[in-house]
């Protein structure tokens, strides 16, 4: 290589550190500009000149590489782990959610009465579970299934988890629910269905009680991550996300339990993420294997629904196990040293 030709490839990388760096410097006082708009109340467009001057690059034959690109476009999301590089961890009364050690959900899939209820809250309060699910406000694909018992059943669940002692998560699918589930549960569930309801997103997102938000059933890593971008914009950082399976061709599971969404949600966001080996599998027979993966992958929890008597159960039968089913479940995962 001629010294010539060696002091040309010199200069271009000169030029490129100094693009480089200006364009980085521009992404900052951008983020500023959105910053001081959004406390002077202005609703916030695209960055200003970000469309112009990529039209004007065009005109000239002028192209950014990607990545130059992406570093003009892009917005650091509060979710991401560039805004906030330590992990968000959760105290609900005496639950640490995302910190050093697991979490468990486990309940009915709908609170069907009290006395089912309390028999599996006293049940997985013996065994060392302190967060409590049921379903009060059902989505089901048919209209002529089990709808819940609405407010009805958060009042009994506020009732057996005074009673026994436990933080308790419940679905709700409306802004117009909020109200009401405030006064009886502790953590909302935002489910699959209503994974991009950006309404129910943007108003979960004005309170500060936690939430769990479920990946859609067809829902890309991104649209997911996005979603709860929604619930943090509005002002809520109290958020968990949870991999309940997607839908695919497979027809041996409910749905396809994507295990990769595990470390790639751990490394890209600072949330505390679960695993929902309930409806990911609809499987008792393989729900302590998924379960095991999960907790290999990085999840900071676990979700399995239980039920005195699943058989007569009045939603998801097939894939709720009994109480003695779940001792057995528990134990395994405690004993696989993977859960700590």
């Amino acid at each position: 290589m001629s010294e010539k030709l060696q002091q040309l490839i010199s200069q271009l990388n000169g030029l490129d550190q100094q693009l480089l760096h200006l364009l980085s410097e521009r992404a900052r006082m951008t983020s500023e500009i959105v910053q001081e708009k959004q406390s002077q109340g202005i609703s916030e467009a695209e960055p200003i000149g970000n469309q112009q001057i990529l039209n004007e690059l065009a005109k000239y034959n002028l192209v950014i590489p990607k990545g130059q690109k992406d570093a003009v476009t892009e917005r650091k999301l509060l979710v991401s782990r560039h805004h906030k590089s330590e992990d968000t961890i959760i105290h609900v009364k005496h639950a640490e959610i995302g910190g050093s050690s697991h979490v468990i959900v486990a309940g009915p899939c709908s609170i069907e009465s009290k006395d089912q209820l309390l028999t599996v809250a006293a049940a997985m309060k013996k065994a060392g579970v302190t967060v409590l699910r049921g379903g009060a406000f059902k989505p089901r694909t048919s209209p002529y299934d089990f709808q819940g018992l609405g407010e009805e059943g958060l009042k009994i669940m506020k009732e057996v988890a005074d009673e026994i002692g436990m933080v308790t998560i419940s679905e709700i699918m409306s802004p117009s629910q909020i109200d009401t589930a405030e006064r009886y549960i502790d953590i909302f569930q935002i489910g699959a269905r209503n994974m991009q309801n950006y309404e129910l997103l943007k108003a979960v997102g004005q309170t500060r009680k936690p939430v769990l938000l479920k990946r859609g059933l067809s829902a890309t890593l991104e649209e997911f991550i996005l979603a709860a971008e929604y619930i943090l914009y509005n002002g809520n950082d109290r958020v968990m996300l949870i991999e309940r399976g997607i839908r695919t061709f497979e027809k041996w599971t409910r749905n396809t339990l994507d295990i990769s969404a595990v470390p790639i949600l751990k490394q890209e966001t600072h949330l505390p993420v679960f695993v929902d080996v309930s409806h990911s599998t609809g499987r008792k027979d393989i729900l302590l294997s998924c379960a095991k993966a999960a907790l290999a992958a990085g999840a900071d929890g676990i979700m399995v629904e239980v039920h005195p008597n699943p058989q007569v159960a009045l939603s998801d039968a097939k894939q709720q196990i009994n109480i003695d089913e779940f001792n057995t479940f528990w134990t395994g995962l405690r004993e696989s040293g993977l859960y700590h």
